[in-house]
């Protein structure tokens, strides 16, 4: 716990250092002007999807910018040969990312429907949907050299990802996004508006936290193969 603590407070610095906050807090700045402005919206039918669309900055994008500029500056070749186990390098990242984006996600919400949601499952729907954007964004990133390299096909990812959205607006009606690990976190994430039945809030919570387990084993195995394996040959 003590080698975690400090890799997260190292993490903080580093987002610090690059300028994550000083993004977020513009970003968040203009979402708040323009939701505080625009007429009357159904918020209670928007605001789970843009939760959910809004996570893929910080939580898809940011871990892999990190993860990309950690190879660049070389700090990575220097954690694999320290004592710092590859799955608190990325619960680390988990953490301090998530905790990010509760911040932001709160923020943007209460900009637009005030205090009347339901925070239990508005904000296990933004931790779980965090984490599961963060791994799957370190899953992939690792095997990129450069942000270029990774931009085009990270598009591709992002719609996939996405899918549960066409479900949700009725534009795709099938059970099989219910298969889709996405599909957990925006039910509860809907639940913060709205009630929803109590199997809803089972399968939100226990198949999303699944997944992050799942995803969580995939990703160390990808960090040993691409990043620890590569590194550490050389």
């Amino acid at each position: 716990m003590r080698r975690l603590a400090a890799t997260l407070r190292l993490d903080l610095r580093l987002q610090l250092r690059n300028g994550f906050y000083y993004a977020v807090a513009f970003v968040l700045a203009c979402w708040f002007v323009l939701l505080t402005r625009l007429p009357s919206v159904d918020w209670g039918y928007v605001l789970p999807v843009f939760v959910f669309g809004n996570l893929v900055m910080v939580n898809f994008y940011f871990p892999a910018g990190l993860v990309l500029l950690e190879k660049a500056e070389g700090s990575l070749e220097a954690q694999v040969v320290t004592p710092l186990a590859n799955w608190e390098y990325l619960v680390s990242k988990m953490v301090a990312l998530t905790t990010l984006s509760l911040i932001e996600q709160t923020i943007i919400v209460w900009s637009a429907y005030g205090w009347g949601f339901a925070g239990v499952p508005l904000f296990s729907g933004i931790v779980l949907a965090a984490f599961l954007y963060t791994l799957t964004g370190i899953l992939l990133v690792v095997r990129y050299k450069s942000i270029n390299e990774y931009l085009l096909p990270s598009v591709v990812f992002t719609v996939v990802l996405s899918l549960p959205v066409l479900g949700y607006f009725g534009l795709w009606d099938t059970w099989l996004l219910y298969l889709h690990p996405f599909s957990a976190p925006l039910v509860l994430l809907t639940g913060a508006f709205g009630p929803i039945p109590p199997w809803q809030w089972g399968y939100g919570v226990l198949y999303s936290a699944v997944w992050t387990g799942l995803l969580l084993l995939a990703s160390r195995r990808a960090f040993d193969r691409f990043i620890v394996t590569q590194e550490g040959s050389r």
